[in-house]
């Protein structure tokens, strides 16, 4: 996971408003990456450089980062450990937004998929057709750039965007402070973009009430059996990009029966974002949910546990 895949370095981590420009950094000790690993090479070279870090920095590190353990498990129970505290941490976080957002009776949505799904054309419908109905704010998560926020305010909407620089998902700590920004009033729909990613975003849990995993049907039927773990923790499936289906070789049902194998209870959705083609079964089940959290369907720890 994420102590391998690149992600553990804050730099250019950032909350921009793109109605402002304002922009303001994410600092590093609120990255539970950096936090964690700065804190204790900080600390052994400080006190004991060269007697007994020099040698702990190329043994141990080299395990950490290679995973070459010389026989004796070490570095895979060091790697272990940080993976623990870094997901602890993020889930302390995790709760207390929760509790912020279920105080406020605001219904929070998570979604997740590889990029190219069609989730911001998703979003951008969606609050064309509900914002009449219901106060909708968006939290926009990508590495770079503001383009997807740029084109949830051409909607009206409020939003935000994290941008997490190296970083491939986001965290409990960047949607508390995107929540800072964007104040969404009670009882309002939140909805989540986070990077595009099928791996990283289905262990951290970000406080919301449910993940929606998102794939096209470009993308190939058995996702669900190749990335396990998010369509484990996702509560609900969209298949976006209907109008396609003509013209590409994707088997709905198969989609389907590969999701239902990896997580019997999820919830489908077959529509097209860019026609409207079974949009209005998406939205009443939006108008169904419920701001206070009744309804959370969120497997994000099972989907960690068995991700380990």
């Amino acid at each position: 996971m994420c102590t391998t895949c690149g992600c553990s370095d804050p730099r250019g981590a950032r909350i921009v408003d793109p109605q402002s420009g304002e922009t303001h950094p994410l600092s590093t000790h609120e990255h539970e990456h950096s936090h964690d690993h700065d804190h204790d090479h900080h600390h052994d070279h400080d006190h004991h450089h060269e007697h007994e870090h020099g040698h702990g920095r190329d043994h141990h590190g080299q395990r950490h980062q290679h995973g070459h353990g010389h026989g004796h498990g070490h570095g895979e129970r060091s790697t272990i450990e940080l993976e623990q505290a870094i997901l602890a941490k993020n889930d302390l976080a995790a709760a207390r937004n929760r509790g912020w957002l279920e105080g406020r009776a605001i219904l929070a949505l998570n979604l997740v998929s590889s990029p190219g799904s069609g989730k911001t054309t998703l979003l951008e419908r969606t609050i064309r057709e509900l914002s009449a109905e219901r106060a909708i704010s968006v939290v926009e998560g990508d590495q770079e750039t503001v383009n997807d926020a740029e084109r949830i305010r051409a909607t009206g909407c409020a939003v935000v965007q994290v941008n997490t620089g190296a970083g491939c998902h986001l965290e409990a700590d960047m949607l508390a402070r995107a929540l800072d920004t964007l104040d969404p009033p009670a009882g309002s729909l939140l909805m989540i973009e986070n990077v595009g990613n099928l791996v990283c975003p289905a262990l951290f849990d970000l406080g919301e009430h449910a993940k929606i995993v998102i794939l096209s049907v470009t993308e190939g039927e058995d996702k669900p059996l190749k990335y396990p773990h998010m369509f484990r923790a996702s509560g609900t499936m969209i298949i976006n990009k209907s109008d396609l289906l003509p013209y590409v070789d994707f088997n709905v049902d198969r989609c389907v029966e590969f999701a239902r194998r990896v997580n019997p209870d999820i919830k489908v959705f077959v529509l097209s974002a860019m026609t409207g083609e079974g949009m209005d079964a998406w939205l009443q089940w939006l108008r169904s949910m419920p701001g206070d959290g009744a309804h959370r369907v969120t497997n994000a720890a099972e989907a960690k546990e068995e991700a380990r």
